[in-house]
């Protein structure tokens, strides 16, 4: 086990919101948010937002506890309004912005929200699961309806819907109305363990559950990573916004670090990798948080390091970075990749490079200030010098289970096992071997096969499926669908079928890149799919060992 001797010291603050209310007192004309379209607000600015709001919300019958969606991009209404719900102590709710009707309407239910924020991009899809949702409250779905579990409906609200920027519908609210004229003072958060927040990821099932993050958690993993030496952003820093905040990642991770270290957020609500550049060189950002596809649109850059002229630290997380890719890109630019090892459980960090001793090819680093690692074998013991185990983790910075009963919490002595495989070296390093977990990674965004098979198998045609993923130069990992068809099936008509399925119900970056028709699937004795052998010949395929 490796363990950081110190913990660095707790922040005069109980929630984020407060991060807020100190750099308006202290550095009020300083620019703390800059959208790439050229909208701006100071801390002062943003400081008085964040008030208007949390009083509309008090005013709206928003309080504590209640869970609060928000389907908004990267631009200042949502640091504006995930502030102002930690602030009233309510729960925020981030989704993706291009999830899917399905998608949405389980979420709403899941959570019981009763408010939630939509944007001109996102709002359609908002209207569409909350007139589902509300349908199956009543007990009148349509046809066309996806039937929720009972155990869902039974929490389930009708939510309000306020909308930023966009034409209204009759019971609908604006941003701007919801808005009060003045801010007015909230009673402070008293118990750090109140629940502040809940993600959605994949819990121990398979399926999207939401883990539970409390003020405590949040704040403890951003006084983590304010822990190390050399500092990933500091108060002079220009950060590159360009994760999306809906996501543990950029959400506190990267908002959370400019929060506290007063530094200068750029928010991008797309990604174009030839505009993400010359941004950078625009607004001289320093700090460069993203996810490892990045890298690859980059690769035939021929000026990339001019470039990246401003940059002091290029951060890569949510999905492992290959060393060759990490070694090419610094030859190139003379700039470092320090990487990280995190989950939305953990708040998320929980390594890094920058603790390291040194950087070594493969290591994604070592544990932050005041967070434990251990590894276990299958029976539970440590295993023998480097050899591999599931990694076991241990801080603050931890979640409190999964919503609503907190299954899965984090045991009596505070560990907490990931379901990822790895190695320490003897420096402290980690190293990811695998992962117990059945979870594809694409563009840092977690995708869960059940989901997925579970809307191929409502096909029909479709006998058996099997989702794995499998590697790829840009997404880091493509979705894959092997299915088997029942007799007498046009393999073409069913392929064409999954994937006009998929992309009706799944959100994009979950669809199948490619669905594999084939006359059986490889099984255990007990009639379990091997996917282990489905991964196996996409390795083969890869290498071109396959004709």
């Amino acid at each position: 086990m490796w363990k950081y001797p110190c913990m660095p010291s707790a922040p005069a603050v109980t929630d984020l919101a407060d991060l807020v209310t100190v750099a308006a007192e202290e550095s009020p004309d300083k620019l703390a948010l800059v959208e790439s379209g050229g909208r701006s607000v100071t801390w002062s600015q943003l400081e008085d937002e964040v008030g208007r709001v949390a009083t509309g919300l008090a005013a709206a019958g928003v309080v504590a506890g209640y869970r609060v969606l928000i389907s908004v991009g990267n631009r200042i209404e949502f640091v504006t309004t995930y502030l102002a719900i930690l602030r009233v102590q309510a729960v925020a709710v981030p989704v993706n912005p291009r999830a899917s009707v399905e998608e949405v309407l389980r979420i709403l239910a899941d959570s019981g929200a009763r408010m939630a924020f939509a944007e001109a991009d996102t709002v359609s899809t908002l209207r569409a699961a909350v007139e589902r949702l509300g349908r199956a409250i009543a007990g009148t779905p349509a046809a066309d309806d996806t039937v929720l579990p009972e155990h869902l409906v039974s929490r389930a609200v009708p939510p309000r819907l306020v909308v930023i920027g966009a034409t209204l519908l009759p019971g609908e609210r604006s941003y701007d109305h919801l808005r009060a004229d003045r801010a007015r003072p909230m009673p402070s958060l008293q118990d750090p363990e109140k629940l502040a927040a809940l993600l959605y990821t994949s819990g121990t099932s398979g399926r999207p559950r939401a883990a539970m993050l409390t003020h405590r958690a949040l704040l403890a993993n951003i006084e983590q990573i304010a822990g190390v030496e050399p500092p990933m952003i500091h108060g002079d820093d220009v950060v590159l916004g360009v994760l999306p905040l809906f996501h543990v990642y950029g959400l506190n991770a990267v908002l959370g670090g400019v929060l506290r270290h007063r530094a200068k957020l750029v928010l991008v609500e797309r990604f174009d990798p030839q505009g993400i550049l010359d941004l950078i060189d625009d607004e001289a950002c320093s700090v460069i948080p993203v996810a490892p596809p990045v890298f690859a649109y980059w690769r035939d850059e021929e000026h990339l390091g001019e470039r990246l002229g401003p940059v002091r630290m290029m951060l890569s997380g949510s999905a492992p970075l290959s060393a060759q890719v990490s070694e090419e890109f610094t030859a190139r630019t003379g700039i470092a990749i320090h990487q990280g090892y995190g989950l939305t459980e953990a708040s998320p960090v929980v390594t890094s490079t920058l603790c390291s001793t040194a950087l070594q090819p493969g290591s994604v680093g070592a544990a932050l200030p005041g967070i434990e690692i251990r590894l276990v074998d299958e029976h539970g013991r440590a295993p023998e010098g480097e050899d591999p185990g599931e990694i076991q983790l241990r801080g603050a910075n931890l979640f409190s289970g999964y919503w609503p009963d907190g299954d899965g919490a984090p045991g009596a002595e505070g560990w907490w096992a990931t379901g990822d495989v790895g190695f320490l070296d003897s420096t402290g390093d980690l190293f990811l071997v695998d992962r117990l977990k059945e979870l594809i990674i694409v563009s840092g965004f977690n995708v869960y096969p059940i989901e997925v098979e579970d809307v191929i198998r409502e096909v029909h045609g479709v006998a058996e499926v099997a989702v794995i993923g499998v590697g790829d130069d840009l997404t880091g990992e493509a979705v894959v669908a092997y299915v088997r068809t029942s007799p007498g099936q046009s393999a073409y008509a069913v392929e064409s079928a999954v994937l006009a399925r998929c992309a009706m119900r799944l959100a994009r970056f979950k669809q199948p890149s490619r669905v594999e028709i084939v006359d059986q699937l490889p099984l255990t004795v007990t009639g379990k799919v091997q996917k282990g052998t489905l991964r196996a010949y996409e390795r083969r395929r890869a290498t071109g060992l396959l004709e």
